[in-house]
């Protein structure tokens, strides 16, 4: 809040709705109202988006945004602007037909200055913003497997402060792990009228999670980056995946009887790669993760708060992994907020993909360094800035560059730098490669045999071990579809399980970052031919393929028990049919197998082919059968059930039927109370059989009608891939309920209620 004249009101107001937009840009838009235009919210993708076989030329062209900004009482000896959470790309801003300023990178905010334009008639406010692939910007300038949305895709804000305010602070703790607690605070002001800082104070309140008072300080202020410590804290509580204790730091400017806030979150803890390891607050930990795109079906980059938030918990809960990579670019601060809360590791890079350009280029990734740290170096989950563009060829004079950069804005993180290529010059403190060794054997002319990871040493090109991280694995080595062949799924997951299993093994590697976390769609350069990069360990709407189990069974069953058979329980999904070997993801201590003889089978984790996993998969082979439980081609089919057992005791129970049915659809929304303000509930749909297995290969479609204050991303009918589809409902502050009513013409409605 801000305080001016003994009235409080707020400082950062949502500024998202009612805005004009258009295709194009001309510059007499910015004199006058636009004609022509929609009215859209924010977050906004330019161009409505097919779900596959898109060609990404349909955005990569101009758009404009409008708005005006009428004179509001609250404005009068404030500084008055606007902050843009993440525009794509090359934004211009004007006002009433003047630029004013702008911003070429997509990926992180930028503030426009509205304070000397007011006036009690309002203002009009225009932006272009340009979809095309400027080569001056990274990442372009080459070719990328990602697609770069155009649209003002994050929220806007409108920020009202004193003349002099608290522009940013950054909090470093430090000499956590000793009895004494140590703590800095640098804070930078924001005084763009040179005013005089006499008789001004900066208060400073640390508050622990409990809401407890654990120090104040308050200083004469004399310059514009007053700097505070704290020393001997006590009882500190130390943020981590486990434990994501967060305190709260809460700054109160004081300057000429004036008062300006600012809160911000953050956690004690240290993070050190080194050449035996990864450790957290001075334990090893080993990492286990996926990379993300920021990207979403139908709606490009552009879906808010909520669905941001839920990929963090999907990577957390139902994947079980403890760090997920933000490939390749810098991601909505929701989404970083999200991983601080639920604890959930990051390691952050600048955008780009392969590609160096020239000088100007190379400033702006210099320059893209610095916006990235100084937006979320208070992130606790945030533990390795990635400073090198992913995947390209050495040049070491950039990289000095953007690691100098890196360690003089943050003293408490480490760097790393991206790569794909063997003996790269290492400017960094911790090796981070992209290891796709595993299927290379298969290229031709290859005389490797089957490896899981190279040696770091092989990789290195050193002879001494280096901090080292794995940081993409799979992939495009063997890219597979939620409804391919059977044995194609095993082999995708063994593949993951294959790589998890030797970076366990090796006390040299920090851990290794999969990739990736969901399929996207991509240029027309990549990807299979529906334009989608099928990489992910689930598709595009979130639905796990099999290989998510692979990454959720490693976790502990105390948190959520994994039992996942690597089947549709089919006989003829296989070459020559049957379903062995049969593969079983779970952290269960052993599975129990009922057959409809009535016989049973105990089978344990296969901890010969995967000793280093936490949680080996359960194998079954035909050696392990007595008689011909599964029977031959041509016999009879029979059910089956699996039982998974902890500590002696059955926790998960599941059977497959031979017949399955069609029998009814599977509806669930990631949340039923809704936000007071906009947001997203995913909803999920699958067609399943009699006992509740999704079946993998209905395709009927099935329509989404949604009343209430909310609307539909995508289209309203649309056919499930793989038995499963989703789609994001945007909810508004707006009163009342919203029901979801999700049909299909050979199974009964289904509606959900969203409070």
């Amino acid at each position: 809040m801000v305080q001016t004249k003994g009235k409080k009101m707020p400082d950062i107001i949502e500024f998202c709705d009612n805005w004009l937009f258009r295709n194009g840009f001309e510059q007499s838009w910015a004199t006058s109202a636009l004609t022509g235009a929609e009215t859209v919210s924010f977050p906004h993708n330019a161009v409505e988006l097919p779900f596959d076989y898109f060609d990404e030329t349909i955005y990569q062209r101009r758009f404009t945004y409008q708005k005006h900004i009428a004179w509001c009482d609250g404005f009068t000896g404030q500084e008055v602007s606007l902050r843009f959470d993440g525009v794509m790309a090359d934004a211009k801003v004007y006002i009433d037909g003047i630029f004013v300023g702008g911003h070429s990178d997509g990926y992180t905010p930028f503030e426009i200055r509205l304070t000397e334009h007011l006036n009690r008639d309002g203002i009009l406010l225009t932006i272009s913003i340009d979809g095309s692939e400027n080569p001056e910007i990274p990442p372009f300038g080459g070719q990328i497997d990602y697609l770069t949305y155009a649209g003002v895709y994050r929220e806007v804000w409108l920020k009202i402060a004193p003349a002099v305010s608290i522009l940013n602070v950054k909090i470093e703790p430090y000499q956590v792990l000793e009895p004494l607690k140590s703590l800095q605070v640098f804070c930078h002001l924001s005084n763009p009228q040179a005013q005089e800082l006499h008789q001004t104070e900066l208060l400073a309140t640390i508050t622990a999670p409990d809401g407890t008072r654990v120090a104040q300080q308050r200083i004469v202020v004399s310059d514009d980056c007053p700097k505070l410590t704290f020393s001997g804290l006590e009882n500190i509580l130390l943020w981590s995946p486990d434990a994501p204790n967060l305190y709260r730091l809460e700054l109160t400017l004081q300057c000429t009887g004036v008062t300006d806030i600012l809160s911000r979150m953050f956690g004690f803890r240290t993070a050190e790669f080194a050449a035996d390891g990864f450790r957290l607050n001075g334990k090893k930990l080993k990492l286990l993760g996926l990379n993300r795109h920021q990207s979403f079906p139908y709606s490009g980059y552009a879906l808010g708060r909520s669905a941001q938030e839920e990929d963090a918990e999907i990577l957390k809960f139902d994947l079980a992994c403890n760090v997920v990579r933000t490939s390749h670019y810098p991601q909505s601060t929701w989404f970083l907020d999200h991983c601080d809360r639920i604890g959930l590791l990051v390691l952050e890079e600048i955008p780009g993909w392969q590609h160096i350009g020239g000088a100007k280029w190379k400033d702006e990734a210099v320059a893209n360094v610095r916006r990235m740290i100084e937006r979320d170096w208070n992130h606790p989950s945030v533990i390795l800035w990635g400073v090198r563009i992913n995947e390209s060829p050495d040049d070491d004079a950039l990289y000095e560059r953007t690691n100098r950069l890196a360690h003089e804005l943050d003293t408490t993180r480490q760097t790393g730098g991206i790569r794909k290529h063997t003996g790269s010059n290492l400017l960094e403190d911790v090796y981070t490669f992209n290891d796709f060794i595993l299927g290379d054997e298969e290229r031709p002319g290859s005389n490797r045999a089957r490896t899981a990871l190279r040696g770091q040493n092989e990789v290195t090109g050193l002879t001494h071990k280096v901090p080292y991280l794995i940081t993409e694995h799979n992939g495009h080595m063997y890219p597979t579809k939620a409804g391919d062949q059977e044995q194609r799924q095993i082999e995708h997951v063994t593949r993951h399980l294959e790589i998890m299993d030797a970076a366990f093994g090796d006390d040299h590697i920090a851990g290794c970052i999969g990739w990736c976390m969901y399929d996207y769609n991509t240029h027309k350069d990549f990807g299979s031919g529906d334009r989608v990069c099928h990489h992910g360990v689930m598709t595009m709407y979130r639905e796990p393929k099999f290989a998510a189990y692979a990454y959720a069974s490693q976790g502990a069953p105390e948190n959520k028990v994994i039992l996942k058979p690597v089947t549709h329980w089919a006989r003829g999904e296989r070459n020559i049919g049957g379903t062995l070997p049969l593969m079983i993801l779970t952290n269960c201590d052993y599975v129990q197998l009922r057959f409809a003889s009535g016989a049973v089978l105990d089978l344990y984790p296969d901890q010969k082919r995967f000793a280093h996993l936490p949680h080996p998969p359960v194998m079954l082979n035909s050696e392990d059968l007595v008689g011909s439980e599964l029977g031959k081609w041509g016999m009879q089919w029979h059910d089956i059930e699996f039982a998974g057992y902890v500590g002696g005791k059955q926790v998960v129970h599941l059977k497959m039927v031979a017949d399955p049915v069609a029998t009814r659809l599977n509806v669930s929304a990631n949340r039923r109370q809704r936000d007071a303000q906009a947001s997203e509930v995913r909803i999920s749909v699958q067609a399943v059989d009699q006992v509740g297995n999704t079946l993998p290969f209905f395709s009927d479609p099935v329509r989404f009608e949604v009343h209430g204050p909310g609307s539909l991303t995508g289209p309203a009918t649309r056919s499930l891939r793989a038995g499963a589809t989703a789609c994001w409902i945007k909810t508004y502050g707006d009163p009342g309920s919203i029901s979801v009513t999700v049909s299909c013409d050979r199974l009964p409605d289904i509606t959900l209620n969203l409070g």
